[in-house]
């Protein structure tokens, strides 16, 4: 990177409900009808060690943490996915687009976790690359941010795979559950890390099958 200004054209983000086709996940909106099979993939207390949500132990929470999901789509704030199985359609897992910015260009993903026997399996490697080459070659982000426990390692490492560059830890940013206090490890992948074919974003989607457009989407 360079000190000299980047400009783009002003033209914001048109975010639309998307189903997404990979070999080993397939991500599709997430609805009402999927709560009970969400509840089964994620009664498991491991998955939400170091998230900020309470474990999901009762199908009355999952239907909440659905309500939410939903409510924050209404209002244009995030792009809740299902993760299933593209051979048998088993929900396994979720994940999402949010804290989306149309006019910046700007999205988050996160929240995602996925049943323990569905982990270091591939299909979290695939999934982000299918959500990044939609971000990056279809609305045209500029940037996607990533963030995560600081402590959770596993999480770290599995950004650091698919591309994100380490940008800093945000300071007591959270009280998650119990009363801690959360440090936050935020990274980044912007469309120029996509876009070059020596970065680990692009090397990461490659692996999967997805080559990166080279040309900006605007």
């Amino acid at each position: 990177m360079t000190d000299q200004a980047r400009y783009v054209e002003p033209v914001p983000m048109r975010i639309e409900p998307v189903t997404l086709e990979g070999h080993k996940a397939r991500l599709v909106p997430m609805t009402r009808d999927h709560a009970e099979a969400l509840f089964r993939a994620a009664n498991f207390p491991a998955i939400w060690e170091f998230t900020g949500t309470r474990p999901i132990d009762t199908l009355e929470k999952m239907k909440a943490y659905v309500e939410v999901a939903l409510a924050e789509q209404a209002e244009g704030d995030a792009l809740p996915f299902v993760t299933t199985d593209p051979a048998t359609g088993e929900v396994i897992g979720a994940t999402r687009f949010a804290h989306i910015s149309p006019s910046d260009r700007r999205l988050e993903v996160g929240w995602s976790w996925m049943r323990p026997d569905r982990q270091r399996t591939g299909v979290n490697g695939e999934a982000k690359a299918m959500m990044l080459r939609h971000a990056f070659d279809v609305w045209g982000a500029l940037r996607v941010e990533i963030k995560t426990d600081v402590r959770n390692a596993k999480s770290r490492a599995a950004i650091e795979r698919i591309g994100g560059t380490y940008e800093g830890t945000f300071r007591q940013h959270m009280v998650v559950r119990d009363g801690r206090v959360r440090d936050t490890a935020y990274y980044s992948i912007i469309d120029l890390d996509w876009r070059n074919p020596e970065h680990r974003a692009y090397l990461n989607a490659v692996s999967y099958g997805i080559t990166p457009n080279p040309e900006p989407v605007v």
